[in-house]
């Protein structure tokens, strides 16, 4: 079984395919997995950390307003459609999985123009325009039900796998919580986010909030920032807070929580229903089609999460909110139910099947 796996600008992409690929390693120590990605994008380190060999193609996102350099960029799709296609004539490969991303669209057009079994993941709510490209040639994986709705039109196949989820995440934790208070993680993502850190620094000022423990990430970048400006103000860290760069270990951290704090990332919001986390998204304005909203308001109509919109962040709404959850025990279980309700934990088996269906 040869399989070619593509996806990249983002570890959003990259690392549901290094899922996949692991995925399928397991069920097949014989399979030969090759990844096509952009030199110079986050995949060229991550894929072969994770031990996969990689080709290159050279090609760039579409700037979302007119620009010269979208010229230069279809330029580099044409060019990088027929490098693609060179690699996939020279491996042969069984099927091809694209997992979004600017890079993963030429691979994609190759294989189905090579009559190569293919298949797109998309992994948020509202589809990228990659997926949506190529979802009337390929066979389309999407993670959410509502995802559907946002093709204009019905793709060529259409599957229900749900995100890739680390086999780690839902393994008994190992650590627990050492107090019986409530637990509240709070984490703007792996690079942090200024509007929460800010809300954070102003939530340690704040009276009354010792009855709860936090965990908070504040990315590595805005760390020391962070820890200066509450030695400046002399803010008072109680015990039961912990303010870190990175929190190297969020899966026994989210299963000790009682409530997140997050973005509303496509990955993370699948973990935390995967785990049955309460949690308060807060939406980054700063992606493309707006696409964490639509991942919010997924949970959030489920009765997993509240949405709350970063222009509405402060700290006082924040404990507001945190207390509101905090105190009301049996909904704030009844949101844990929910979550488990929306999760689907085992999309890499469903895109195996895919697979060996697909060499039947």
């Amino acid at each position: 079984m040869k399989i070619v796996l593509s996806g990249g600008g983002t570890g959003g992409h990259i690392y549901p395919a290094i899922a996949i690929a692991n995925y399928i390693k397991e069920q097949n120590q014989a399979a030969d997995i090759l990844f096509i990605g952009n030199e110079g994008g986050m995949e060229s380190k991550l894929v072969p950390r994770a031990g996969y060999p990689i080709r290159y193609i050279r090609v760039q996102g579409l700037r979302r307003r007119i620009s010269l350099q979208n010229l230069k960029t279809a330029a580099r799709l044409v060019t990088s459609f027929g490098a693609a296609k060179k690699i996939l004539r020279e491996f042969k490969p069984d099927v091809v999985i694209g997992t979004g991303g600017y890079v993963c669209l030429p691979v994609m057009l190759a294989a189905t123009s090579l009559k190569i079994r293919a298949l797109v993941h998309e992994q948020n709510v509202f589809p990228g325009l990659a997926v949506r490209l190529c979802a009337g040639r390929a066979d389309t994986a999407i993670s959410f039900p509502e995802t559907e709705k946002y093709f204009k039109k019905p793709p060529k196949r259409l599957l229900l796998t749900g995100n890739p989820i680390r086999p780690e995440l839902l393994r008994p934790a190992a650590e627990t919580k050492a107090t019986g208070e409530p637990l509240v993680v709070i984490s703007g993502g792996s690079l942090g986010a200024q509007k929460i850190n800010d809300a954070l620094i102003e939530l340690l000022k704040m009276g009354g909030q010792d009855y709860y423990g936090i965990i908070a990430s504040t990315g590595e970048r805005n760390y020391e920032a962070v820890m200066q400006k509450i030695r400046d103000e002399k803010i008072r860290i109680c015990d039961n807070k912990k303010i870190l760069p990175y929190i190297h270990n969020m899966d026994a951290v989210l299963q000790s929580a009682d409530l997140a704090v997050t973005r509303a990332g496509a990955i993370t919001v699948s973990e935390l229903c995967a785990l049955g986390k309460p949690a308060i998204l807060i939406p980054s304005p700063n992606v493309t089609n707006d696409h964490q909203t639509y991942n919010a308001r997924t949970m959030e109509k489920c009765g997993a999460a509240v949405l709350m919109p970063e222009s509405e962040l402060t700290a006082e709404v924040l404990a507001g909110q945190i207390k509101t959850l905090l105190s009301n025990r049996s909904h704030l279980e009844s949101m844990a139910k929910a979550a488990r309700e929306c999760a689907i934990t085992d999309a890499c088996a469903r895109i195996y099947a895919w697979i060996e269906e697909s060499n039947q």
